[in-house]
């Protein structure tokens, strides 16, 4: 089978590209022949295929005003995209087409590509974000508030309440976008929707995708699983007062450092948790007999980003014991990244959006390293209470504060027992081999279905 994926970065840049690169491998693996179709970028991968990407465009970073308005269009329908895809599709001429995230820089319009009225292939999307319902991705408005407001398919919502990165100008183009995509019927040429959590598909059925979503949950490489393994820590059950500074145990938080992931509620409720707040409100419910955290224990935060300087500020103002006990490490990848991780008793996913299905929670259990996450989006998914790991309310300082040494009680009790469920999940949800052949099974159905139903 020939079969071209579809995704604007051709870099790693971020999940979706990790899903991106995977699925390609697996394929490959099982004698598919795969193509691309991206942007051009300085740390591209190498391909064949990038003779036909289309010109890099940057619409975050630092660019003139002209060149902003001359631009603007191409972030809603490129006829460039249209034109290199089209010559792509005649060389390549793929049985299924797999598209990831494609808004922006690529745009929907490859799919009024000439080839494909004459050629009737079946579209494939995996929806990385919820840009099919949300102006800005994230389904967060101008206010930081969780945000509904435009499944009513009424995209105004994201101008009035200023959703993209605070800019109405921003807010008014993507504005703009989706209600362009709409009118231009282009999600109609989308075959089917796969959704990698059961909370995306729940929403994109509330916005009207019921009929074509189905729920594939995000899996791990071979390698990925391999490296996972290789690192996991065999000091996890040490006495945690063994005095050895290198294995004192610690919580972990790892990916960027912003708002939306909640890193500023973790590190509140670390400090609360550890007594180590000059908050008099939260000394005395310490003081009141809340269960404290014993001073063995620490917080790792690996990776960078806006909230850095305020993390550092807050560490700061606490308690002088404070900086010996939250270390900020900076960008972590690779076998680097998965030391870290395999070592860690718990990982925190304090999200305070709806995740989708978060690499950073599967990498975890791969490396049997159960899951504190805050219960929204698909974060749920993944945190099995008192097996995979445990649920704090998002946002809530006071709640994720009681359950970090509340996970710690079960590391000296149960903690094995969490190690080899975490595995399990992993084992059963998560395999490569598994997730690309049921995949494969559905590209062959809508094959079947655009058939039968050219033939009519």
């Amino acid at each position: 089978m020939r079969i071209l994926l579809v995704n604007k970065f051709f870099y790693r840049k971020g999940g979706a590209e990790t899903y991106f690169f995977a699925l390609a491998e697996g394929l490959q693996a099982l004698g598919h022949e795969v193509a691309f179709f991206s942007m051009q970028h300085p740390e591209n991968e190498p391909s064949y295929w990038s003779k036909y990407f289309v010109s890099e465009k940057d619409y975050n970073g630092k660019i003139s005003a002209f060149r902003k308005v001359k631009e603007a269009g191409s972030l809603i329908y490129s006829f460039e995209a249209r034109a290199k895809f089209d010559a792509l599709l005649r060389e390549f001429k793929p049985d299924i087409i797999h598209l990831n995230n494609v808004h922006r820089q690529l745009t929907l319009s490859i799919l009024d590509a000439p080839y494909l009225k004459e050629h009737h292939v079946p579209v494939v999307y995996t929806a990385h974000d919820y840009i099919l319902l949300c102006p800005a991705y994230t389904m967060v408005n101008g206010r930081g508030e969780i945000c509904d407001a435009c499944l009513d398919k009424h995209f105004i919502h994201a101008t009035k309440n200023v959703c993209v990165k605070g800019s109405r100008a921003k807010s008014a183009l993507a504005t703009l976008e989706a209600e362009f995509l709409k009118f231009h019927h282009a999600y109609d040429k989308i075959d089917l929707i796969i959704a990698p959590s059961k909370f995306m598909k729940h929403k994109l059925d509330e916005g009207g995708f019921a009929d074509k979503t189905v729920v594939m949950q995000n899996f791990l490489t071979d390698s990925q699983m391999a490296m996972a393994q290789h690192v996991t820590s065999n000091h996890k059950f040490e006495d945690a007062a063994s005095g050895d500074p290198d294995k004192r145990p610690y919580f972990l938080f790892f990916g960027r450092l912003s708002k939306e992931k909640g890193i500023l509620t973790l590190v509140r409720a670390f400090l609360q948790a550890a007594g180590l707040t000059k908050n008099k409100i939260a000394s005395q419910n310490t003081a009141q007999g809340a269960r404290v955290l014993p001073d063995t224990w620490d917080l790792h935060i690996v990776g960078d980003g806006p909230e850095r300087s305020a993390i550092e500020e807050l560490i700061a103002s606490a308690d002088p014991r404070a900086a010996s006990r939250i270390h900020l490490l900076g960008y972590k990848s690779g076998e680097e990244l998965q030391r870290e991780v395999g070592n860690a008793r718990f990982t925190v996913l304090s999200s305070e959006w709806r995740e989708n299905m978060p690499y950073s929670g599967l990498e975890s259990l791969a490396a049997q390293t159960p899951v504190i996450g805050a219960r929204i989006g698909g974060i749920s998914e993944l945190v099995e209470e008192g097996r995979t790991g445990f649920g704090f309310t998002s946002g809530d300082i006071e709640d994720l504060a009681c359950v970090i040494p509340h996970a710690v009680s079960v590391v000296r009790d149960d903690y094995a027992a969490m190690q080899s469920i975490c595995a399990t999940y992993v084992a059963q949800r998560c395999g490569q081999d598994v997730y690309i052949r049921e995949l494969v099974n559905l590209y062959h159905e809508l094959m079947m279905q655009k058939e039968q139903l050219c033939d009519e």
